[in-house]
């Protein structure tokens, strides 16, 4: 190889590493605001509506009380998530997503459609 291409050749490694890394870098951001195995199917729920933290632990089998409690307070403090409290007897307790949180939509859509395609072929092989 000739100096040149030697350069030439460092130099798209160089500039390859350097994209690489901006990509890296939003996707880990994002995964550490959704990280875990609660907060996406938290998103999932709410997506459906308005809902109190009742209605949210029935349709999330397996989540305690605790965990969707840190779960929801991680999203709010994310701006995912908003909480409302209705001055009522007994007090009432209201989650919805947020218009930022409505932004995660297609994502779920896109990892919906690929856990599909996923699970049809992982049986059928």
């Amino acid at each position: 190889m000739e100096t040149s291409e030697i350069e030439t050749s460092t130099k798209k490694t160089a500039h390859t590493h350097e994209e690489c890394t901006k990509s890296i870098l939003p996707v880990r951001d994002a995964l550490e605001v959704l990280s875990g195995k609660w907060k996406l199917q938290i998103i999932i729920s709410l997506l459906f509506g308005n809902k109190r933290f009742s209605q949210i632990a029935k349709e999330i089998p397996g989540i305690t009380d605790k965990m969707l409690s840190k779960e929801l307070r991680d999203l709010e403090a994310n701006c995912l998530v908003k909480r409302t409290v209705y001055d009522s007897i007994p007090v009432v307790v209201e989650y919805t997503l947020t218009e930022y949180g409505h932004t995660l939509k297609p994502v779920i859509e896109v990892l919906r459609k690929w856990g599909m395609a996923h699970r049809e072929r992982i049986m059928n092989l």
